[in-house]
């Protein structure tokens, strides 16, 4: 009989942890070797394998040498980037991840570093609180600088010029000694670079490079977003050649390799300001009520070859960025708003996925092909619901009817599996900004709530865990788009503010409890703070080649596919599956996974800096519109608690602000941040 223990995995981590503290200084061991020493059985190494990662995601343990599991060790030297936030404190995000997670550096032991700085950093302090253990370091030395520019806006002051710096990437104001002349007037935007950084808390310096205009314009305000987030504003001329080339010798006729669509049904469904059309669906009836789900998605990989100009500089940008009414696109528009865009009436080439559904909508098998396909309407959301309800159907033909019928009795059996699964659905409203021909805001409302948006959402789900499986059996290369599960931490302070709130939570919620939390707070006051509070419970989804799953989505397997015109890893994807489909072999290639890995960390730090972007965009046009609101009241939903006020979040424009325990009125405050509660002493409010 085997002597290998049976834990429950939700131990293993402070096993691990209490374990290697015992060994103190013993031979270091290798994750398997680790495992065996611990009594984990081979059918547990799963579980173990995810405890031991996520410590070293934490930073409560590290890869030694030869990637032997251990525990960080004082006064080690870490390099890395310093991540600054505005209450003082930061992050070194080491260069070797391998060996070492983000280190936390607390207020004052910064050493002068800056946001975007390569810093030396060494752990100086390990705490343990509630059954966590906790490193922190201090940075020793700055050994490059990461932000050598500043945008802001120019200001004027005691005979002295300084930019007042835009965003927390630069914390104090830059002096500026020579100004030009034609840029002498306050208020306009500006980007300095920064030539000189003081060893104290002094200013530093720079000088002017560049101009967007005066603040609070919408086009001054884009221009100085975009180069404070390294966004470019135009293509290098060798890439608009390369894109005017790929136009010229395009043949949709020329099809070989490809399986001839054209005659199918397939329609697109977009937004009313769509500008591109990466994505077509259509659905054939088979037997026994089964049906079969056609995803064509533009087949970018046809026309972006690896290597070239194009894809060089595709890869730079990762992604496309969205601004209201303006976008800073991957490719340039010749091929994202033409040839790679799945237009109405015209061939175009695509890679389709086949997925086959029972009666029931279970999966009962897959197919990959590359494609030419022929759109046979470009529909929006509301055109396409409406037809779905039975209104205003003449003009556009009984085959289109049809198939929409068809796509919406599919969705939503594929939604009812997905939710019986523990897809997590959350009650959150989404706000569409109405601007003025200035670019101005003007009002916000609700986006369209058409049940067509949950259709074609399902459906790409359905597509990116199709192709993320068939990649994963084959064993070839897979970026995952990973989202994983909430830490112990965050699920602690959840269930507190659940039960500040009236609810009952475990402090190790399964899924189910948090879809049933969100259940049965919907309809009531508090449903609105307590969705917000589950969200921000959760992990950020990134993109990576670690087999995480993706927890909000139930999916184990899960990657992006479906937009190659406006994401680099879904172009990644199609060449690997482009690749498998032209008869190639599958297998792991060392070098081909290192490759993807380094892929995935590129795109995830490319897309936090485009949602930064676009979130500080949104949030100055917003503030702009309610500048001249000065003095009027809404209601509002508090969404945070803190010992010096309380956060509340505007009710249409979603922006918080803060309250402090002062401007409430007259009592003495009691305050609860870990219960969410603030209670007057003497009113009892």
């Amino acid at each position: 009989m085997s002597k290998t223990k049976q834990k429950k995995p939700s131990n293993y981590q402070q096993e691990i942890l209490t374990y290697l503290m015992k060994k103190n200084g013993g031979p270091e061991l290798k994750p398997r070797q680790l495992a065996r020493r611990m009594g984990i059985s081979d059918g547990n190494y799963g579980d173990f394998r995810t405890a031991y990662k996520k410590l070293r995601d934490e930073g409560r343990l590290i890869y030694g040498s030869d990637k032997a599991l251990t525990l960080p060790s004082f006064d080690k030297l870490v390099l890395g980037r310093f991540t600054a936030n505005a209450r003082g404190f930061g992050f070194v995000v080491p260069e070797d991840k391998t060996t070492q997670s983000d280190l936390f550096v607390p207020e004052g032991k910064t050493g002068g570093a800056r946001d975007g700085d390569l810093v030396l950093a060494k752990i100086v302090k390990r705490d343990e609180k509630e059954g966590r253990i906790r490193y922190a370091g201090e940075v020793v030395e700055v050994k490059e600088r990461g932000n050598t520019g500043a945008v802001g806006t120019l200001a004027h002051s005691g005979g002295t010029w300084f930019v007042m710096p835009d965003g927390r990437r630069v914390a104090k104001p830059v002096v500026v000694r020579d100004v030009p002349a034609e840029y002498r007037k306050e208020g306009i935007k500006v980007k300095v670079d920064i030539i000189w950084y003081p060893q104290d808390d002094g200013m530093p310096e720079g000088v002017i490079v560049d101009t967007f205009g005066l603040s609070g314009e919408p086009l001054a305000e884009i221009g100085s977003i975009m180069a404070a987030f390294g966004l470019p504003a135009e293509f290098p001329a060798e890439v608009l050649s390369e894109a005017a080339a790929q136009s010229a010798a395009f043949a949709p006729d020329d099809a070989v390799g490809r399986e001839d669509l054209t005659g199918m049904t397939i329609v697109t469904i977009d937004p009313d300001t769509a500008r591109d059309y990466d994505d077509a669906i259509s659905l054939e009836p088979l037997d026994n009520g089964a049906m079969r789900l056609g995803i064509h998605i533009a087949d970018v990989s046809h026309f972006v070859t690896p290597g070239s100009a194009l894809d060089m500089e595709a890869r730079s940008r990762s992604l496309s960025v969205y601004f209201p009414r303006f976008v800073v696109p991957m490719l340039p528009p010749v091929l994202s708003n033409s040839l790679c865009s799945l237009q109405e009436g015209v061939k175009r080439f695509a890679m389709s996925a086949f997925i086959d559904y029972d009666r029931d909508g279970a999966v009962c098998g897959r197919r990959f092909c590359r494609s030419v396909i022929c759109s046979k309407k470009r529909l929006t959301y509301r055109e396409a619901q409406s037809l779905i309800d039975g209104v205003g159907r003449n003009g556009y033909g009984e085959e289109v009817v049809a198939l929409l019928s068809r796509m919406d009795r599919l969705a939503r059996c594929i939604e009812a599996r997905r939710q019986k699964e523990g897809m997590i659905h959350l009650n959150l409203p989404e706000i569409e900004l109405t601007l003025d021909d200035d670019g101005k805001v003007t009002g916000a409302g609700p986006t369209d709530g058409a049940y067509t948006h949950t259709i074609i959402e399902m459906f790409m789900v359905e597509a990116n865990e199709a192709v993320a499986r068939h990649l994963r059996d084959l064993d070839a290369p897979l970026i995952r788009r990973i989202h994983p599960p909430p830490d112990s931490e965050s699920m602690t302070q959840l269930a507190k503010f659940s039960k500040a709130c009236g609810y009952d939570l475990s402090s190790e919620p399964t899924v189910r409890d948090i879809i049933g939390l969100v259940e049965r707070s919907a309809g009531r006051p508090e449903s609105h703070a307590m969705n917000l509070a589950v969200l921000r419970s959760f992990q950020r989804a990134v993109y990576s080649v670690e087999a995480v799953g993706h927890f909000a989505l139930a999916s184990d397997c899960y990657t992006h596919f479906t937009s190659p015109i406006r994401r680099y890893p879904d172009l990644l994807i199609h060449r690997e599956l482009g690749r498998l489909i032209d008869g190639g072999t599958a297998g792991d290639s060392t070098e081909a996974w290192d490759n993807a890995a380094k892929a995935s960390d590129y795109a995830s730090l490319k897309e936090r800096a485009a949602q930064a972007a676009e979130t500080e965009l949104r949030l100055v046009l917003v503030l702009q519109f309610l500048e001249g609101k000065r003095g009027e009241t809404f209601p509002g939903v508090i969404t945070g608690v803190t010992d010096f006020g309380i956060f509340v979040q505007h009710p249409v424009f979603l922006i918080e602000g803060l309250i402090r325990l002062q401007e409430l009125g007259d009592d003495w405050w009691e305050v609860s941040s870990d219960e969410g509660k603030v209670r007057g002493d003497y009113s009892g409010r």
